[in-house]
């Protein structure tokens, strides 16, 4: 095999390996966009959602006429091995570009051309029996096949991260039971307020989690509408009437979702607002599963010299200096993943408004914003999960005496002995150190029998009524 062979472009001709299967025109994106260093093949939910979009391109001209069965068989082989994750190493471009994907979507045409032609028994570069342009890109460009596949992709990728969620909400659930007996003060801003079970708090992140899963799956509703079929704004320039349809149609079962074509081409081609929308939902997902981590780490702090409330299982040495450290190594790893996924969102937002007239030239960096923000939560809620919540316990005792000594606990007594005589029993409490209890009883505000019907854990953590002596 020669080293090099030689194509044409707009700007000329190249040199290009021999042995690759892009071509030209990625050859000049990987020269234009030394930006990050990483490549789209990084996603390889984009790849397959490329393939697929090109597969079922070729399905439905062949369908209209348009694509001879040599060319179609050829293509959809070459599409379908990419799908099954052949040749990934060859979608090389830049994960931030110019041109609006343009670089991604002719590596796509370029990859899937060459392997098609070696099946049909030509050489690689041989374009004049099958071209990346007139073939592979055939009633498309860009402009439809780029968000396209960002929606196909990013749709696979939410189904992924609602069952880790789904997963790591079981386990929270899983210990909200385990818990459910277990007293403890609960608090608000930090101060002792009134007793809660340890199982009623982990319950509540159980909560969160389905409830963000829900909106999870209301926001890709919205990226199942499509635009294929627009071309390059939206008027199907160069694509038969009956395209639209077709292509989605043979999208849909390739991918085993069911697409929309959007009513309008030409609005759904410039606009970005479903991933906006998506976007502002993985910012949620992130906040609120930062918050859980930062309860996390302050209920195990200590040992001896913090809340100490429950221990996170030790997963490494937490220190190069102080010997038997152990810090929450994993709740730490989360909430730097919700900080990402925070200012990913920002990104989106800018990019999402720098739009102009029919394009958004800026959908490259919304998708590396929204497939980093959706594979780090992926992973973070599997490592949450397995590495953290599951491996939990209570410090039950120290819980228990927490209640005990607790001031909080003469908000209870409220309905029976007033207002401004729980206050005096708290302020006593306070500068004596003495328990709420016993001073209640010297005070004899209450009997001893009362006292304790009204302390019992059950009617301390839920509405009960009042007890009466």
């Amino acid at each position: 095999m020669p080293e090099v062979r030689i194509e044409h472009d707009l700007l000329g001709d190249r040199e290009v390996p021999a042995a690759v299967y892009y071509g030209v025109h990625t050859l000049r994106a990987l020269e234009n966009f030394p930006i990050t260093g990483i490549p789209i093949s990084v996603y390889p939910g984009l790849i397959r959602a490329l393939a697929s979009i090109k597969q079922a391109a070729a399905l439905a001209n062949h369908d209209l006429g348009l694509l001879d069965t040599a060319r179609r068989d050829a293509i959809v082989a070459a599409c379908e091995e990419i799908r099954n994750g052949a040749l990934h190493e060859q979608f090389v471009v830049d994960v931030i570009q110019g041109g609006a994907g343009t670089s991604t979507n002719m590596n796509a045409n370029e990859v899937i051309a060459n392997r098609a032609l070696e099946l049909m028994g030509h050489a690689r570069g041989e374009y004049v029996h099958l071209h990346p342009n007139e073939h592979v890109n055939m009633s498309q460009s860009t402009n439809d096949v780029y968000p396209t596949a960002l929606k196909v992709a990013t749709h696979a990728g939410i189904r992924v991260l609602i069952a880790a969620m789904a997963e790591l909400r079981g386990a929270f659930a899983a210990k909200a039971e385990e818990f459910r007996d277990v007293l403890k003060m609960g608090r608000t801003q930090l101060q002792e307020a009134v007793p809660m079970t340890l199982g009623q708090e982990f319950s509540t992140y159980a909560v969160m989690l389905g409830e963000d899963e829900a909106r999870l799956a209301e926001a890709i509703e919205l990226i199942c509408e499509i635009n294929l079929g627009a071309t390059a704004i939206g008027t199907g320039i160069t694509a038969p009437p009956e395209y639209a349809e077709r292509v989605r149609d043979h999208l849909s079962r390739i991918t085993g979702t069911t697409l929309i074509t959007a009513p309008n081409l030409i609005e759904a081609t410039q606009d970005c607002g479903a991933f906006v929308q998506l976007s502002g939902v993985l910012k949620r997902v992130a906040v609120k599963l930062s918050k859980v981590c930062n309860d996390l780490r302050l209920l195990s702090s200590g040992p001896r010299a913090g809340f100490n409330e429950i221990n996170l299982p030790p997963m490494q040495a937490g220190s190069s200096i102080m010997p038997g450290k152990v810090n929450p190594v994993i709740p730490e790893v989360v909430n730097q993943i919700a900080f990402e996924v925070i200012g990913n969102d920002v990104t989106v937002s800018f990019a999402a408004e720098a739009g102009q007239l029919q394009l958004n030239a800026f959908e490259p960096i919304i998708a590396h914003s929204i497939f980093k923000s959706v594979g780090h939560l992926t992973h973070g809620c599997r490592t949450l999960t397995a590495r953290c919540v599951r491996g939990i316990t209570a410090n039950r005792e120290h819980l228990r005496a927490t209640v005990t000594n607790s001031i909080g606990i003469v908000t209870a007594l409220n309905p029976y002995i007033g207002y401004a005589n729980a206050t005096a029993v708290a302020a006593e409490a306070h500068q004596t150190g003495g328990s709420v209890y016993d001073i209640v009883l010297a005070r004899g505000l209450l009997t001893r029998e009362a006292l304790d019907e009204i302390l019992r854990p059950e009617n301390l953590t839920t509405p009960h009524p009042l007890y009466r002596s």
